[in-house]
């Protein structure tokens, strides 16, 4: 869970950084031949999603400089009732390229309600060792001013020993 939060900020940073704006006076300096390049590719990415029984199929292929590259999976909503929400995900991905090729695959299982919520997640690499990632957390309210949040995590990132975090906070408000 972490190494996805930590990619999905480090994607937004990039998507900020990349964004260009033009100085004021760009149009004036530069002849317009010399704004685009002739030789600009034009994104080849096919993607798709299609409701099928309970839940939807995804996915995509293309490529880019590094490679070809295909993701595709599957999510259904379990029940969404007084037990609270669970939602499943099996997905895979294989990407060839210069540096060489691989292919992943794993689940993913996410439960919430509304004090709690919980998540687990298998991957493993084609090759490589399984890993798998656990997290919850929740808030519980004893009266209007006092509560009591709590939450754990367990990822064993393929390697022997396991990272185990853990974390409570007791709060009243005077």
């Amino acid at each position: 869970m972490q190494s996805t939060l930590f990619i999905f900020v480090a994607a937004i940073l990039a998507s900020v950084y990349t964004q260009v704006s033009l100085p004021p006076g760009y149009e004036k300096r530069y002849p317009e031949y010399y704004k685009f390049s002739k030789q600009a590719r034009h994104p080849r990415d096919i993607t798709w999603d299609k409701n099928i029984g309970n839940g939807k199929v995804f996915g995509t292929l293309g490529q880019n400089d590094d490679g070809l590259f295909g993701k595709a999976g599957y999510k259904q909503q379990f029940f969404n009732d007084h037990r609270g929400k669970l939602e499943g995900q099996a997905y895979g991905t294989r990407v060839l390229g210069a540096a060489g090729d691989s292919t992943n695959f794993g689940g993913r299982l996410d439960w919430s309600n509304k004090n709690a919520n919980a998540a687990l997640d298998v991957s493993k690499q084609i090759g490589g060792r399984p890993n798998l990632s656990a997290t919850g957390s929740g808030v519980w309210n004893f009266d209007k001013n006092t509560r009591l949040s709590a939450g754990g995590s367990l990822s064993t990132m393929g390697r022997g020993k396991p990272d185990v975090g853990v974390q409570a906070q007791f709060q009243h408000d005077f």
